[in-house]
């Protein structure tokens, strides 16, 4: 829970984990705000929410698993691509490579972002909205953050 934890909420307090459990006013967890998993270190500087922002651990290493890790795809070498030899030895290609990804992007944040608060959740099955989140609103709230012109 203390992940998923918006960044304004104290998770130590039990208060907090009572109010978010019971949907009570004021701990409402929504997609209007950024979970503690998204920070360096899982803690947000109140004077600076940017500063970290989309730098924790787990967040980067999802990012890394899905797109930089070797592609578990089964493939014999027909053309496709999706296998490169070095000193042979056949190497798979990652994901990024696979799609021509050569930089980080706010979509791709987006999405892994996305990933990671599902499996961090205690829903069992993919729902664009789990109660009060909605995911697609988050997704766009992510790309935001990055697209959109401060102020």
């Amino acid at each position: 829970g203390r992940l998923l934890c918006p960044t304004e909420l104290d998770w130590s307090n039990p208060m907090v984990k009572v109010g978010i459990r019971d949907r009570s006013e004021g701990y409402t967890v929504t997609d209007l705000s950024f979970p503690a998993f998204v920070y360096e270190k899982y803690i947000a500087n109140p004077d600076n929410l940017e500063e970290g922002i989309f730098k924790g651990k787990i967040l980067v290493q999802a990012y890394k698993a899905v797109f930089t890790s070797p592609s578990a795809k089964d493939v014999e070498g027909d053309g496709d691509g999706a296998d490169r030899v070095f000193s042979a030895i056949k190497v798979k290609k990652h994901v990024a490579q696979i799609i021509q990804m050569d930089k980080v992007t706010p979509r791709s944040i987006a999405y892994i972002t996305c990933q990671v608060r599902f499996a961090l959740s205690s829903i069992t099955s993919w729902q664009s909205v789990d109660g009060d989140f909605d995911y697609v609103q988050f997704w766009k709230a992510v790309v935001d953050f990055f697209e959109r012109a401060p102020g």
